[in-house]
């Protein structure tokens, strides 16, 4: 199986729209504008060398490079780019396709040779949009996904259980797909920190960490084992979510109570749109000067709007702090699953 990641994707499609910007530090973000509040959504390469990287602040990273051309985020053209990949990938003989996002997709294909199907999909890739990929290969889609990232930019790696130790195990254990610094970090009070530690660790001492479900499935990662099969099955929204961060704090209670109204009416605009009812609801805050908290409730099964509404106000009333001021809020309605994705048919992402 290979993992296809595209290469500083959306930076890569506001150059194509502007060629004069091929070689220079690219930043995109918000609304462009760095004297507001909105973090990067990605950056060229030539960006990155001066440490800017996704989710900054782009007041920051405009600091970091005043060179810098910053550029709005463009969701239409990245997402036409976007199919305009997948319909390539899907176009290869006997190619079974997976998408993870607008950048990046597992592909599943019977092949003697995976290098030469890697470099004929980079080469229509390229032909058909004039972006650059980059392809990992593996005998399990982990090994597959943590193997592009050796191959970036524009390059094809492999990893499989028979180099996965080798090139894997000195590594830091959050350089795994699947653990991030938090979880890091606990690894590390286990006395867990490479790559080969996680994978030969006691799956008992995971257990009492994580619990029996997460403490094994982190040992899993370890091994770079886990699934095998390419399951191009289409994607079913778990939920809706909807935030915005404030130009000026919020400080007034009406004016949270207004806000979060008014982004629970588009979340349930979004829920209306799928037909299912809605079993959970989240509302998250970030308080000045920048701590997120976010609050989550089961509500019996619903599809009735303004008894959905009225729990979101509710929710919102009880734990949001009256008395600091907000910079950004967002509610997410979690929505129950169509019977063939409960039985498990279906792959779902999550939310916030």
């Amino acid at each position: 199986m290979l993992h296809v990641d595209l290469d500083q994707f959306i930076a890569a499609v506001e150059v194509l729209r502007r060629p004069e910007l091929a070689g220079l530090p690219v930043i995109v973000g918000g609304r462009g504008d760095p004297t507001e509040r909105a973090v990067v959504s990605t950056a060229s390469y030539e960006a990155r060398a001066f440490g800017v990287g996704s989710g900054m602040p782009l007041r920051i990273a405009a600091r970091k490079v005043p060179d810098a051309v910053i550029l709005p985020v463009d969701h239409e053209a990245y997402a036409e780019a976007s199919e305009a990949v997948m319909a390539t990938l899907r176009g290869h003989p006997g190619a079974t396709v997976q998408v993870l996002g607008w950048d990046e997709a597992f592909v599943g294909i019977d092949a003697d040779h995976p290098e030469q199907v890697a470099r004929d999909l980079q080469r229509a890739v390229l032909d058909r949009t004039k972006l650059h990929c980059s392809v990992g290969i593996g005998d399990t889609l982990v090994r597959a996904k943590v193997a592009t990232g050796f191959g970036k930019p524009q390059g094809v790696f492999r990893l499989t259980a028979a180099n996965w130790l080798e090139v894997m195990g000195p590594r830091p254990t959050k350089d795994l797909w699947g653990v991030g610094s938090k979880v890091s970090r606990r690894l590390a009070a286990l006395g867990i920190d490479t790559v080969a530690d996680l994978a030969a660790a006691d799956p008992a001492a995971l257990a009492g960490e994580f619990g029996p479900r997460m403490g094994p499935w982190y040992r899993e990662l370890g091994r770079g084992e886990g699934a095998a099969v390419v399951d191009d099955t289409p994607w079913v929204a778990r939920g809706h979510s909807r935030e915005t961060t404030y130009q000026q704090d919020l400080t007034e209670p009406a004016d949270v109570d207004a806000a979060v109204r008014v982004l629970a009416e588009a979340v349930l605009d979004d829920v209306a749109a799928e037909g299912r009812p809605v079993i959970g609801l989240t509302v998250k805050v970030r308080y000045a000067p920048f701590e997120t908290k976010a609050f989550t409730k089961r509500v019996p099964e619903t599809s009735d709007r303004d008894v959905v509404l009225a729990r979101v106000l509710e929710l919102a009333a009880a734990r949001i702090d009256r008395a600091r001021a907000v910079r950004l809020l967002g509610v997410r309605a979690e929505m129950a699953m169509p019977d063939d994705a409960r039985e498990g048919h279906t792959p779902t992402r999550g939310g916030w």
